[in-house]
C-alpha cells in the first residue's frame, strides 16, 4: 500500500506544481476566446468552466484507464510510480499545450495545428492518420460498452450470435449519430453531467473499496522491479499497454473539441492539465483495485482480461453498488466514442473548407464515416481474434498520434521564445515506445529486443534534431 499511496502523492502534489508550471511556460492571457469570437450555437458555444472539464474528462476517460491499468499492474508496484510520474510530465502537459494552442489558432483542430507548426507533408500524413484513428475509436468504443452492459447489467452472453448484443451496439451507435450531428450543448452539454455523476461516484466507491475490503497491495521490490508473469519486458510495452492513463494522442483532438467552448485562456488549466490528472487518479485506482483482486487468487485465465472490472466492482460494493460502478465504466467509452466521431466531423470539414451550421451539411460528410464504423464494428465481432487485433493497432496508434503532438508544441512553444523542452523530451520517449515496440511486436516487424530497442533510441534521437531544427527556423522567420 505505500508505494501505491506515494503514487497518489506524486500525482496530486506533482500534478497541481507541474499544471502551474505548464501555465506559466504557455502564459494566458485575457484575449478573447473563439468560443466567444466565432459562435455559431453548432460547435462554437460558450460554456461554464466547470462544464467544460467535465465534458473533457469523459471526452478522453475512455475503457484506456481501466482496461490498461488492469494489464499494466501485471508488471508490478513499478506501475504505481510510473502512471503517476507519465501523467504529471506527459499526458497533462500533453492535453493543455494541445487544447490552449488550439484557442490561440481560432479553435483550429490538430490537423490545422499540425499543418500551421509541421507543414503541408506532415498534415497530409497526419490528416489520414487521425482520422482513420477516430473512426477506430468510433468502433472500439461502441463494442466495449456494448459487452459490458450485455454482460454485466443484462446477465446475457455477449456473443455474435445473441441479438441482443446487436441491439446494445444500435442504441449506442444511434447515440453517437446524435451527438455527431446536433449542437455540442444540445447532446453532449446536457447528458455529461449525469453520465459524469455516475462516473464519480462509481470512482469513489472503488477508491474506498481498496481501504475497507481488505485488498493487499505489494510495495515496490527493487531486487525484482519487473513481476510479469511471461517476462514481458516492462520498456516498451507498458507504456503502450496502459497508454490512456499516462499519455493519449487522442486526447489532443477532445482538447481542440472543447477550446471552442472554453470562456477564457485562464480556464485552461482546471479544464485540460487538472482533468488529466483526473484520468491518472482513475487509473491509477484501477490498478490497484486490479492487484488486489489478483492477490486475492482469481482464475488465472481472467488475469489482464475486462472481466475483471465485474469482479472488482460486486467484491468491493456488493450487487447493487457493483452495477452503479460498472455503469460508471460503461459511460466512459461512450463519453469517448460519440466525440471521437464529432472530432472526425471537424477535420474533415475543416480540411475541405465546408461550413457546419447547417445539418445537411453535417449529415454529408458524416454518412460515410458511419458506414466505415459499422462495417468496423461487425468485423471485429464476427471474427475470432478481430477485436483483440483490433485493439493492439488501436492502442500503437493512439501512441503513435501523441507523437505529431508533441511535436507540433515544441515547435510552437520554440517558435514563440518559450521552454520547449517540456514537450520535446516525452516527445522522443514516445517515439522510441512506438518505434520499438512495433518493431518488435509480433503485429509489427517482430525483430530481437535488442535491436528494435535501439532502432527506437536511433529514430529518438533523429525526431528531436528535425523538431529542433524546424523551431529554430520558424523563429528565425517570426522575427524577419
Amino acid at each position: 500500500m505505500t508505494t501505491f499511496l506515494i503514487g497518489l502523492a506524486i500525482l496530486i502534489i506533482g500534478g497541481f506544481a507541474y499544471g502551474r508550471f505548464a501555465e506559466k511556460v504557455f502564459q494566458p492571457d485575457d484575449r478573447e476566446t473563439p468560443a466567444i469570437k466565432n459562435q455559431d450555437g453548432v460547435d462554437y458555444v460558450p460554456m461554464s468552466k466547470k462544464k467544460n472539464a467535465l465534458i473533457e474528462l469523459l471526452n478522453i476517460a475512455g475503457t484506456g484507464p481501466i482496461l490498461g491499468p488492469i494489464q499494466g499492474i501485471l508488471f508490478g508496484p513499478l506501475a504505481f510510480l510510473m502512471i503517476p510520474i507519465g501523467c504529471v510530465f506527459g499526458g497533462a502537459l500533453h492535453d493543455y499545450m494541445s487544447g490552449m494552442i488550439s484557442i490561440r489558432s481560432g479553435g483550429e483542430q490538430m490537423p490545422g495545428l499540425i499543418k500551421r507548426n509541421l507543414g503541408n507533408k506532415v498534415y497530409s500524413i497526419y490528416n489520414i492518420f487521425v482520422i482513420i484513428l477516430m473512426v477506430l475509436v468510433g468502433a472500439v468504443f461502441i463494442y466495449t460498452p456494448g459487452d459490458l452492459i450485455v454482460a454485466n447489467v443484462l446477465k446475457q452472453e455477449a456473443v455474435a450470435t445473441n441479438p441482443v448484443v446487436w441491439v446494445v451496439y444500435a442504441c449506442i451507435f444511434a447515440y453517437y449519430i446524435a451527438a455527431t450531428l446536433f449542437p455540442i450543448d444540445k447532446i453532449i452539454g446536457r447528458v455529461y453531467p449525469i453520465f459524469g455523476g455516475i462516473l464519480l461516484l462509481s470512482a469513489v466507491g472503488i477508491f474506498f473499496g481498496l481501504f475497507f475490503n481488505g485488498y493487499q497491495l505489494n510495495n515496490l521490490d527493487f531486487s525484482n522491479l519487473n513481476t510479469h508473469p511471461k517476462g514481458t519486458p516492462i520498456l516498451p510495452v507498458f507504456f503502450v499497454t496502459v497508454a490512456c492513463g499516462i499519455v493519449s494522442g487522442f486526447h489532443s483532438t477532445q482538447a481542440t473539441l472543447i477550446g471552442r467552448s472554453v470562456k477564457s485562456e485562464s480556464e485552461g488549466r482546471f479544464v485540460f492539465y487538472d482533468m488529466m490528472i483526473l484520468e491518472g487518479f482513475i487509473a491509477m485506482i484501477w490498478a490497484a483495485a486490479a492487484m488486489g483482486i489478483y492477490n486475492k487468487g482469481i482464475d488465472a485465465g481472467l488475469i489482464g482480461k475486462p472481466a475483471v472490472i465485474g469482479l472488482v466492482a460486486n467484491d468491493m460494493l456488493g450487487t447493487v453498488g457493483g452495477l452503479i460502478a460498472i455503469i460508471g465504466i460503461i459511460v466512459l467509452p461512450i463519453t469517448s466514442g460519440d466525440t471521437a466521431l464529432r472530432s472526425a466531423r471537424l477535420m474533415i470539414a475543416e480540411h475541405l473548407n465546408i461550413p457546419q451550421k447547417t445539418m445537411k451539411s453535417r449529415l454529408s460528410l458524416s454518412i460515410g464515416m458511419f458506414i466505415c464504423v459499422l462495417a468496423i464494428l461487425i468485423f471485429a465481432k464476427l471474427s475470432p481474434n478481430g477485436f483483440n487485433v483490433l485493439w493492439q493497432y488501436f492502442a500503437w496508434a493512439n501512441q503513435t498520434i501523441a507523437v505529431f503532438a508533441f511535436a507540433m508544441i515544441s515547435i510552437y512553444l520554440q517558435r514563440h521564445g518559450r521552454a520547449f523542452l517540456v514537450s520535446l523530451i516525452p516527445g522522443m520517449f514516445y517515439v522510441y515506445i512506438i518505434t520499438a515496440y512495433i518493431m518488435g511486436a509480433k503485429i509489427g516487424f517482430n525483430l530481437p529486443y535488442m535491436i528494435a530497442n535501439i532502432i527506437g533510441v536511433i529514430i529518438a534521437i533523429l525526431y528531436a534534431f528535425v523538431v529542433y531544427k524546424e523551431g529554430g527556423k520558424q523563429k528565425v522567420l517570426a522575427r524577419a
